[in-house]
């Protein structure tokens, strides 16, 4: 059996540095984007969003044709976040600026991009968003997150508020958490946070109860205060079958 060849790494720095460097450069570009309201023109290489992204290989399909000069409009993502998404997908990283983080998660939802979301939920401009800035993802039927993934994200939201104004984590939270979907959670998950609760106030009990609730009586419609419309992120459980949830 033969062995193995030996694995060489160059340094990642410059690999890295090297790709950043064709973010947005019309220099072997093939593929030109117009982005946002403002109508930027952003330069980009098929083959690399491609290969990247299931989004940009279905967007950029083989019907274009090579050498295609026609620009492909996205008017909905902001041009600033547009080439934060371009930078991630150059190179496995970005930089977030917290005016934008909003706009840079949205676009990550909206192009299935798992890691940059991820990430973006951890970054301090999610962590310092405003209410209303974080009350309209919440909302979202399509964002790509589970529940649980929202629980804690809204946690350390609460947290780092409760900081800053100097003030009870639960007040903080008061105008977000009534948004998480909690039915959504298998008993086991759900019986965790309760605990968790009890240690740290984040919840209202009775959205806590309302949750149990669905689950007893087995119906998405239960309780008319704990919504369970599933998410596009929302993983699969095994009572979701008996709640009727939808999705929309």
């Amino acid at each position: 059996m033969e062995t193995p060849g030996l694995v060489v790494h160059g340094e990642a720095a410059s690999f890295s540095t090297a790709l950043r460097s064709l973010v947005n450069n019309p220099l072997y570009s093939d593929v030109r984007f117009v982005v946002g309201q403002e109508r930027q023109e952003v330069f980009a290489h098929r083959c690399l969003l491609a290969c990247r992204c299931n989004f940009f290989q279905r967007l950029l399909g083989s019907e274009l044709g090579p050498g295609v000069t026609s620009p492909v409009v996205l008017s909905a993502v902001p041009a600033e976040a547009f080439l934060a998404v371009l930078e991630f997908l150059y190179t496995n990283s970005a930089q977030l600026h917290r005016h934008s983080v909003l706009e840079v998660l949205t676009a990550a939802v909206e192009y299935g991009l798992e890691e940059l979301r991820e990430e973006t939920l951890r970054t301090r401009g999610f962590l310092e968003l405003s209410p209303p800035a974080l009350l309209p993802l919440l909302r979202s039927d399509k964002l790509c997150v589970d529940e649980a993934e929202l629980v804690l994200a809204a946690r350390s939201w609460a947290r780092v508020g409760a900081a800053v104004l100097e003030r009870p984590v639960a007040e903080v939270a008061a105008p977000v958490v009534r948004e998480l979907r909690l039915a959504l959670l298998a008993p086991a998950e759900l019986s965790a946070l309760e605990e968790q609760n009890r240690q740290e106030p984040l919840i209202p009990v009775e959205q806590i109860v309302e949750a149990w609730k669905c689950h007893a009586l087995r119906r998405g419609d239960a309780a008319p205060g704990a919504p369970c419309r599933r998410r596009r992120g929302t993983l699969p459980r095994e009572h979701h079958r008996f709640l009727d949830l939808p999705f929309k």
